[in-house]
């Protein structure tokens, strides 16, 4: 059911709801342990009080003392000891009259603290008329009223055993024990203990009053603490998801997530990221967005190229023309499908760059790995031969991911041997800049870069292409500069004084 309640119910609320409910379960608790307090205490006095009824009635049955009123008083006189710590005790016999009172005695007023008037009262007006300056509701219990008590005692299932009773008037509040005195199998009488018991009272007081105020200042604290939660951590919380539905919705109204970056706190941290994320978000919808109409409008040359040189075949009778028309079909399809196996394949590194870890790698063992494959292949094929070059330092330490670093140089010596001619030679130069930097180099002796703006050559589908295009897509330097973004590293292109291009990539190392 709570949690059915719950469910519904935002953060603040929820929160408000179960302290009401704890507050609530530790008001029962307390009620209940105030109300067992005067119980408690109650008993402690009456537990004393048994004791001074039973060394009472063992000292009158061991000096054997005839229950008359002169030796009761006697009585009462020599053992005054017994009495020291209550206000009062009374003897009576069978027919409920008094025998003996201590506070009819005149006695060390260390022994009884209080003196005690028997009077009859019968309504709150009597004991407000009788009360003068001075007294004491000790002083207005009266004699009968203690009879009464005395003879319900003797008719109940309790005779013979203690009996504990209060009695209150106005302020002052009375703890009275009664038992049966019997010597032998003969009831000679009674005996009551009297004792002002205010102190308790004024401890139940003290402890109403403590959880009083207690639970005025848990108000309080849940209070000021459910002001704060709401001004500085539900109310953030809801702007940033108002924001992302903003986002989702692709409004453009403004938003005040820009109060919360600036905290330095985890609301601070995750507006901060959730700004990132969107941003990034953002760029890479318009980045596919982009790229699937770079693809489109790529396809669609070799795609209408195709569909021209089709028409032309289906008609032409010339076997030379038919020839050179197949090879532009061949042409077109290896483009067409270069394009769609790159674009794959990007995507498809997208998704695994996302999840791999990046450590500290070597990055000369790595080169010269490539190194040894290309050559393997173009140095038998084509006579191009691949020479790494190092400045003699023994540190090319980086944080990266191996196989997408293999990717970075591959691509980059399969471009620059697709500007070279046969039996030349590529140099791919290893070095440390003043800023103990990673300096990557690979030099080629093709025919350099038309434009001006040489860093045209990482967009996607750079134009400035080997005329045997279906086997570049135009995607290969795109690939290679978001791999080298990925590792924090920064990639430039230019051509050489004399001829060929250079291009040139900074790592930053593993241990700066």
């Amino acid at each position: 059911m709570i949690s059915k309640i719950l469910k519904n119910l935002s953060i603040l609320k929820k929160f408000l709801f179960i302290n009401f409910l704890i507050f609530l379960i530790i008001s029962i608790l307390t009620v209940i342990y105030v109300r067992s307090i005067q119980p408690s205490l109650i008993k402690n006095k009456s537990t004393n009080h048994f004791k001074i009824i039973d060394n009472t009635v063992g000292h009158l049955k061991r000096l054997n003392i005839d229950f008359n009123r002169s030796d009761i008083r006697n009585f009462f006189l020599s053992t005054k000891f017994l009495f020291q710590t209550i206000d009062r005790a009374i003897i009576f016999d069978n027919n409920f009259d008094v025998v003996s009172d201590t506070n009819s005695l005149d006695l060390d007023p260390r022994s009884f603290s209080n003196t005690i008037e028997v009077i009859e009262m019968n309504n709150i007006d009597d004991k407000k008329n009788i009360l003068a300056d001075g007294e004491s509701s000790q002083e207005v219990i009266n004699n009968n009223f203690l009879s009464k008590e005395l003879e319900q005692y003797s008719k109940s299932k309790n005779l013979g055993k203690h009996f504990t009773f209060t009695n209150e008037i106005l302020d002052e509040f009375t703890v009275i024990s009664i038992k049966n005195i019997s010597i032998g199998n003969k009831n000679l009488g009674f005996i009551a203990v009297l004792e002002n018991a205010n102190d308790i009272q004024t401890a139940i007081k003290e402890r109403k009053n403590f959880v009083i105020r207690t639970a005025l200042i848990i108000v309080v604290v849940i209070f000021i603490f459910s002001y704060v939660l709401n001004r500085y951590f539900l109310k953030p919380i809801m702007n940033l998801v108002y924001y992302t539905q903003l986002i989702k919705e692709k409004s453009n109204e403004q938003t005040n997530i820009e109060l919360y970056k600036n905290r330095n706190d985890e609301i601070g941290y995750l507006s901060k990221s959730m700004e990132e994320m969107t941003t990034q978000l953002q760029k890479r919808i318009n980045t596919a967005e982009n790229f699937s109409k770079d693809l489109v409008h790529e396809i669609r040359n070799p795609l209408a190229s195709l569909k021209s040189a089709s028409e032309i075949i289906s008609e032409s009778e010339n076997k030379e023309q038919r020839n050179k028309l197949i090879k532009i079909v061949s042409h077109d399809v290896e483009r067409i499908e270069r394009l769609i196996t790159d674009y794959s394949q990007m995507l498809k590194d997208e998704v695994a760059i996302s999840s791999e870890k990046m450590i500290k790698i070597d990055l000369e063992n790595i080169l010269n790995s490539v190194v040894d494959d290309f050559n393997s292949i173009y140095n038998t094929k084509r006579g191009i031969k691949v020479n790494l070059k190092t400045n003699g330092s023994k540190n090319y330490e980086i944080y990266g991911i191996e196989n997408r670093i293999e990717q970075i140089v591959a691509n980059l010596l399969d471009n620059s041997v697709s500007f070279s001619q046969d039996n030349q030679k590529i140099n791919i130069h290893l070095s440390k800049d003043k800023n103990n930097r990673i300096k990557l180099n690979v030099v080629d002796n093709g025919r350099g870069f038309k434009e001006n703006e040489t860093n045209k050559i990482f967009n996607r589908f750079y134009s400035n292409r080997p005329d045997k295009f279906g086997e570049h897509s135009g995607l290969g330097l795109n690939i290679v500069k978001n791999l080298v973004e990925l590792h924090n590293g920064t990639i430039s292109a230019r051509n050489n004084e004399d001829k060929g291009a250079n291009i040139e990539i900074i790592f930053p190392e593993a241990n700066s």
